[in-house]
């Protein structure tokens, strides 16, 4: 449980349920959700709410499947890969950071597909009235971060690249909503965290961006799926439809900004400005990728921090846990995510 409420203004609970840290929420199962689409072969996807499901829905992407998808929806990107590991689903759709700490764990995951965005939502915020001006400012600072995100290899690579390290700062690891709280009252001088955290503690708290993952962080996303899956020729077949219609749905979202802020703060609790920001921040700019070998080394860079700060139990090679046949066609993982001009 939560040490604390925190007011529903500032962090819609649904919201709060669908971050994707390395913490394992108290809540690990999945809940039954929608079944899309007629056939003999039925493909069960871990999903969080408000993601794959919702937008593939939003682009109409649903219609007329030949095969059927059985959602289950997580709370955590973490719970998710417990499931592909368990074969309880055949895929799900993950952040950059769960897939290191499940591989640390040998857990039984392949990833196959990947996205890249802009990581101009991955900030350090401090409030608008910090005397903090610069990264370097930070040191002796009380930092808040979840232990094993995104944000804790962002506040580690940022602080790396002026020179410090995370013993330079006093780390106070904490979930979402504490982190919040903590950040809104004073309590921690600076708050490392994801769109569309940001955009809300922008718009709510009126935070500042200390500095963000530009140059730190890779802006990876990916979906992972169980090898007995990929060794089914029937399973692979409609894996690689399903990853085709995640691409088109999110083409469909860069050239529908506004609706699909419309269904995302619909699906999270978030308010329309809030969503419309991060999309055009974040979640709309990204682009289908290959996991190739920059995407793999930008991993095992993730992975061999980690190990470092032992935070996971172990060493290994990403490229274990990678399957890349489904790669054909797409553009490397360095392409440049897309961007929305000032008109759109």
């Amino acid at each position: 449980m939560r040490r604390r409420i925190v007011p529903a203004l500032l962090l819609p609970l649904p919201l709060l349920l669908s971050a994707c840290v390395s913490s394992h929420s108290a809540d690990k199962s999945g809940a039954a959700g929608n079944t899309d689409g007629k056939g003999d072969v039925t493909l069960n996807v871990g999903d969080q709410k408000g993601n794959d499901e919702a937008v593939l829905r939003a682009a109409g992407e649903l219609k007329n499947l030949p095969y059927k998808i059985k959602w289950s929806t997580f709370t955590s990107g973490p719970p998710i890969l417990e499931a592909v590991s368990a074969k309880a689903v055949d895929i799900g759709g993950v952040g950059n950071t769960p897939p290191v700490f499940a591989a640390a764990a040998k857990s039984h995951i392949k990833v196959v597909g990947a996205k890249h965005g802009t990581t101009d939502g991955e900030a350090i915020l401090v409030r608008k009235d910090s005397p903090l001006k610069k990264t370097a400012d930070l040191k002796g600072k009380t930092v808040a971060v979840a232990q094993g995100s995104s944000a804790n290899y962002q506040l580690v690579a940022s602080l790396r690249k002026v020179g410090l390290s995370i013993k330079d700062v006093k780390v106070s690891y904490l979930q979402p909503a504490d982190a919040l709280a903590a950040f809104s009252r004073g309590k921690v001088d600076a708050w490392a965290i994801w769109d569309p955290y940001t955009a809300q503690a922008q718009r709510q708290t009126h935070a500042r961006v200390l500095t963000t993952g530009k140059g730190v962080t890779n802006g990876l996303n990916f979906q992972v799926a169980n090898p007995s899956s990929l060794d089914d020729k029937k399973k692979t077949k409609v894996i690689k439809d399903y990853l085709e219609r995640l691409r088109r749905a999110q083409k469909w979202v860069y050239k529908h900004p506004e609706a699909w802020a419309k269904v995302w703060g619909r699906e999270t609790g978030l308010p329309y400005e809030v969503a419309l920001d991060a999309v055009k921040r974040t979640n709309g700019t990204r682009v289908y990728t290959a996991v190739d070998k920059s995407a793999i080394a930008s991993e095992q860079e993730i992975a061999d921090t980690f190990a470092e700060l032992k935070l996971t139990p172990r060493r290994f090679h990403f490229a274990d846990y990678v399957d890349t046949r489904f790669n054909g066609g797409l553009p490397p993982s360095s392409t440049a995510p897309r961007t929305f001009g000032k008109g759109s």
